[in-house]
């Protein structure tokens, strides 16, 4: 080995002694007189040879095909004078052959052949790979069911051949219903819906697949009027179909069973009671607390407690008085009882307290609310459903949740309702202002809102900005009161029915004022009555609303088909 590595510096030595041309004795002479044996460089030159031949003869099996290049490439030169030229071959001063000019051409031949079998092994793998790779990935992720999807046409298509005397389709089996959670209501919803809730078209199938399809058989000889009389009957028929569990009836109302869950709430009967209460019995403690700074917690004469809201604006108590009252008319228990009084240190009423008046720097003949005091509530926080940017309250939502959570939910879309009709903005539209400032405001307990823990019942308080001040500012809010209204799809059959009938009616405003007059005569003229402009956007409010209860109605209504037979 050592040798065989030693061999080029003595090839070097004995070609550096003379230039490369024809072997004389002068070269020899002077290889001599440098002190090289020329021995060694004819043994160098042997040994030189030997690997010539064995290098070709390697190449010669590797490479057949061009095995006569590799025989006259480097033939080896005998120890005397020659030389081919036209080789490109030459002798050096010690009879060392010069390897041939095309001897690099074996390796560039390798080269190329390494190079063609690296791009075959590069195609054949690239071929391979999407054959037997790719479809078992794909196969693990195997689509849906075409029927999940399919149920609600299928429903459809039942229906029309029913009406032509055809035979329906087979239907494929339903798949299997998952079971309950613990403490719900209702019956689960459908995969497809889970699995896209923002999706508003996925919901509509699911929810049209999972109502019942009305048949009604039409005689073609009954009487017009029996005629109507079906029509009548089908539309009450449709809105007596309940989803499983009866959660929802009629495709976008609470059912039954959480209707008779929801608390009882304030009665008009409650409210009657307290203004009565109000009038008669002397207040002997006023201490601050109940929210603003002017504000005060009244302390009855038996011990009952108010919260008295005081304020420099008419309008503010304007709006808390009408807002009371509007909430009479739709029906809703979750506000308070609340009667309208004036202040009057003077008279037996309020002659006990007259020092803490003037410390509370209340004027006299000052109109204030008197609210029944509600002891031991606790925050009440914004359903998970509407605290995202994808926030929506609709049918597909609502089926399989505990049985509090959907009495929660069923007075959230009262409030919902009721905010928008008054432009309250110091409520959940609050939270929604102030998402620019706070990302975590949603997660917040809702403003001016509270829960009853024993009943579960929400109150509503702190009214005050509706109907005039949140009117004037709704150019600033009409985007969030709108962006709530648009997310509820589910509503209390009783609140649909009142704002029917005030739409209907368009008369409003005065039903509010009779209200207001029949409970407060003595006090008619200590109150404003509400402006013209505010009773013209109440009643727009009003359409606005029930418009959107029939949008919720055409999209998730129960399919009906009149068959018609004998």
């Amino acid at each position: 080995m050592f040798e065989s590595l030693a061999l080029p510096v003595r090839a070097n030595a004995c070609d550096r002694l003379a230039p490369r041309a024809t072997a004389t004795a002068a070269t020899t002479a002077v290889a001599a007189a440098a002190g090289v044996n020329s021995t060694l460089c004819e043994d160098t030159n042997r040994k030189r040879r030997r690997l010539h031949k064995a290098h070709h003869l390697v190449m010669s099996i590797m490479l057949s095909s061009w095995g006569h290049h590799a025989s006259a490439g480097s033939r080896p030169g005998s120890g005397g004078v020659g030389g081919s030229a036209g080789a490109g071959a030459g002798v050096g001063a010690c009879g060392v052959t010069v390897g041939p000019a095309g001897a690099a051409s074996p390796y560039r031949t390798l080269c190329l052949l390494t190079a063609g079998l690296a791009f075959a092994l590069g195609l054949v793998v690239g071929v391979m790979i999407p054959l037997y790779v790719l479809p078992r990935g794909a196969a693990a992720k195997t689509p849906a069911p075409a029927w999940r999807y399919l149920n609600a046409s299928l429903l459809r298509q039942s229906a029309r051949n029913l009406s032509a005397g055809a035979p329906a389709p087979a239907q494929p089996p339903a798949p299997p219903t998952p079971p309950h959670r613990n403490g719900s209501v209702g019956a689960p919803r459908p995969p497809v819906v889970a699995d896209f809730p923002s999706v508003s078209f996925v919901a509509q199938a699911a929810a049209a697949a999972a109502t019942p399809v009305l048949v009604l058989r039409h005689d073609p000889h009954a009487s017009p009027a029996a005629a109507g009389r079906d029509a009548a009957a089908a539309a009450a028929a449709a809105l007596d179909v309940e989803s499983e569990g009866g959660v929802v009836r009629g495709g976008v109302y609470w059912g039954r069973r959480v209707e008779e869950a929801l608390p009882a709430g304030f009665s008009d009967a409650e409210a009657d009671t307290w203004r009565r209460f109000t009038r008669r019995t002397p207040v002997v403690k006023v201490e601050e607390g109940c929210g603003r700074m002017q504000n005060r917690l009244l302390t009855f004469e038996d011990g009952t407690r108010s919260c008295c809201r005081y304020r420099q604006n008419t309008d503010q108590i304007q709006g808390e008085v009408f807002s009371f009252y509007l909430g009479r008319l739709l029906g809703l228990r979750n506000l308070a009882p609340s009667a309208l009084a004036l202040v009057r240190p003077r008279e037996p009423l309020w002659s006990r307290v007259r020092p803490q008046l003037s410390l509370a720097q209340w004027g006299e003949e000052r109109a204030v609310v008197l609210t029944r005091f509600v002891p031991a509530l606790e925050p009440a926080h914004i359903p998970s459903s509407l605290r995202t940017s994808a926030r929506r309250l609709h049918p597909p939502d609502v089926g399989e949740r505990p049985a509090d959570e959907l009495v929660e939910l069923a007075q959230w879309s009262d409030l919902i309702v009721f905010d928008y009709l008054t432009a309250n903005l110091d409520r959940v539209v609050n939270n929604l202002y102030n998402l620019q400032w706070n990302p975590a405001m949603m997660d917040a307990p809702a403003h001016n809102l509270a829960r009853e823990p024993g009943s579960g019942l929400l109150v509503f308080f702190d009214n005050e900005s509706g109907l005039l001040h949140g009117y004037r500012l709704l150019d600033k809010y009409e985007h969030y009161h709108g962006v709530l209204l648009e997310a509820l799809c589910v509503f209390r059959k009783s609140t649909a029915d009142a704002v029917r009938r005030l739409h209907a009616a368009g008369d409003v405003g005065e039903r509010l004022q009779r209200l207001f007059a029949d409970a407060d005569p003595e006090l008619r003229d200590a109150l404003p009555s509400l402006p013209d402009k505010s009773v013209k956007i109440l009643n727009e409010r009003l359409a606005r609303v029930h418009e959107r209860i029939g949008q919720c109605e055409r999209q998730y209504r129960p399919v009906h088909t009149a068959v018609h037979g004998a």
